[in-house]
């Protein structure tokens, strides 16, 4: 009935009134808006980047087209060895990853586990941790020379050797694992299981399914649209991956793709053109992998969420408590153990050596503190991360709301377009903004500020955002908007009082990534920062090149403070606004 009368108040003319060829419909008309946006800044510097690669420069000066670029690209030397040492790496880090988020997520949000709150919050410090300096942490371990773990081992056993070494390739694949690779496919499978009517887990388990068996047949199943997302964006985030692979490769000679690019962009002259043909296809290989989640999403109903939805925990009797010491042995491992190395190397006096006359000092936090730029940088953080996270939720909910919720003809060009940034690695972009501002006059004004490093974050963040909040969104239930229309509410009252609050952990998760990852950025800022935008990752980032290790992890150890801070008040005023569902531990 809602829906006829809502079409009836739409179709057709009045009786008495001619017809009229054109009917503002502010609906069409902010969907195609959104795709005119999505065009000029994703689509367009896709567009430049691509031209790019067919203009080959001659010897003599100038440029002319061929395909130089996409034939010679793949004959660089050592490039085979390098494709193969990169899917080797993603596959084997995956293995372990995936089941392990999982597992974790569905231990949190659908059993009866104690101290969620703890785990929940272990997962996002793991996170929010900046990879270059828990990589730090890790090497003062299990560096085989000096690390700390390998010379207690001598100690204790009288070994000439130590048996830990981080520059290996399972040394590179644990590092993986304990840095953000099960944390962040944590984040983006809890608000789905979340979302999951507990009445479809216990149908499997009346039939005599097991806990796991009902985990693989209809959870899993059910959540599968989130789970491709899931998947799609790890996969790109596990190609491009770079500062692990840059630290531990070298000594061992392993190289990856995204290692490779980083070589071509940094031979003099660069060669973009090489650059932009390699990141390109990263894309490529993951197109199948989208066009089908977005096939599955579109072909099938995935609706957990309704007007009769439960939500009935699990009870692991006898298993809580020792799953429980499993589980925090592994938020310990992935959180306080990192922490604590990158601490103790922002006071050693030489990072690196323990046996110096005096290996402690206070001088590198004092330098970093009294240093004039850090409260600049500081406050360029705190105003970048906040504007993107803000801004980008906005914009990423409404693409995600358009791509999931309505029947605009132009929703999937929307929804594959909100893909494409995760495909390339972040200097490409930043370099493909460059020159889309540097192109557009419109734009040209805004180059050298603070608002241009946030367009480059909530892109280099959008396929995340986007694809997160689209994963919960199709678990919504119609009849739960029909509902509100039916008793007179408006659209935005009913995205408002309905989606919004249904959506509330997803949307604050969302806005904490794109947070932590504008603060920790560096390569799709790199080539838009001036000396009045610097943030503090760039602060950091010029310590290390100057080989000022210790005040690096101390810079490190500032940004994972003030993004802890910001996340913990985020929460707060989150709750107070009366969004209970954030609590992890909803049962």
């Amino acid at each position: 009935m809602a829906a006829l009368s809502r079409a009836g108040t739409t179709g057709g003319a009045p009786q008495g009134r001619p017809r009229r060829w054109f009917r503002w419909r502010p609906g069409p008309v902010l969907c195609t808006a959104v795709l005119a946006v999505m065009l000029l800044i994703v689509l367009y510097p896709m567009l430049l980047l691509l031209y790019s690669t067919f203009l080959v420069e001659q010897p003599g000066g100038g440029a002319e087209f061929g395909l130089d670029y996409w034939i010679n690209s793949w004959g660089e030397a050592g490039m085979g060895l390098s494709i193969w040492n990169t899917f080797k790496r993603v596959i084997f880090t995956e293995i372990f990853a995936v089941p392990a988020a999982v597992l974790l997520a569905w231990l949190v949000t659908r059993t009866d586990l104690p101290g969620k709150k703890l785990v929940d919050a272990f997962c996002w410090i793991a996170f929010f941790l900046p990879a270059l300096p828990v990589l730090m942490g890790w090497i003062l371990l299990f560096d085989p020379e000096y690390g700390l773990g390998n010379q207690m081992v001598k100690a204790v056993t009288g070994a000439d050797k130590g048996p830990f070494d981080i520059y290996t390739f399972a040394g590179m694949v644990f590092a993986h694992l304990a840095a953000r690779s099960v944390a962040a496919k944590y984040i983006f499978l809890a608000p789905a299981f979340r979302n999951l009517d507990s009445a479809m887990e216990e149908a499997g388990r009346i039939s005599g399914s097991g806990p796991i068996m009902t985990l693989r047949r209809i959870s899993l199943p059910i959540l599968m649209p989130a789970f491709l997302i899931m998947l799609c964006i790890s996969l790109l985030h596990s190609l491009e991956s770079f500062e692990i692979e840059l630290i531990l490769g070298p000594p061992t000679g392993f190289y990856v793709f995204s290692t490779k690019i980083y070589q071509v962009i940094n031979e003099d002259p660069p060669l973009f053109g090489v650059a932009t043909v390699l990141a390109m296809a990263v894309l490529i290989s993951l197109l199948p992998l989208i066009f089908y989640q977005q096939h599955l999403s579109s072909s099938r109903s995935f609706v957990t969420v309704t007007s009769h939805f439960s939500s009935n925990l699990l009870r692991l009797r006898r298993l809580r408590v020792p799953v429980f010491a499993l589980v925090c042995c592994f938020g310990l491992l992935i959180t306080a153990v990192p922490v604590t190395f990158l601490l103790m190397g922002t006071f050693m006096n030489l990072f690196g050596y323990f046996n110096v006359p005096e290996p402690w000092t206070l001088e590198h936090w004092r330098s970093v503190l009294s240093d004039p730029p850090l409260i600049k940088a500081a406050v360029n953080t705190l105003i970048m991360g906040g504007a993107a996270a803000l801004i980008g939720v906005v914009w990423y909910s409404l693409v995600a709301y358009i791509s999931a919720r309505t029947r605009y003809p132009g929703r999937g060009v929307i929804d594959f377009l909100s893909w494409l940034p995760a495909s390339l690695p972040g200097i490409i972009l930043g370099l493909a903004l460059l020159w889309t501002f540097l192109n557009i006059p419109l734009f040209r004004p805004l180059y050298g500020t603070i608002a241009v490093l946030v367009i480059a974050l909530m892109l280099n963040s959008i396929s995340t955002g986007v694809q997160l909040l689209k994963g919960n969104m199709v678990q919504l239930g119609a009849e739960l908007e029909e509902a509100s229309y039916i008793t007179g509410g408006s659209w935005f009252y009913t995205f408002r009082r309905v989606v919004l609050p249904l959506m509330a952990p997803a949307l604050v998760s969302v806005g904490l990534l794109t947070f932590a990852s504008a603060v920790r950025q560096v390569s799709a800022i790199a080539m838009l920062v001036t000396g009045d935008t610097r943030p503090l990752s760039m602060l950091q980032v010029d310590n290390m090149v100057d080989g000022s290790f210790e005040a690096a992890a101390v810079i490190g150890t500032l940004i994972v403070f003030l993004t802890l801070v910001v996340a913990a008040a985020a929460r707060v005023i989150a709750a107070r606004l009366g969004f209970s569902a954030l609590a992890p531990s909803r049962g």
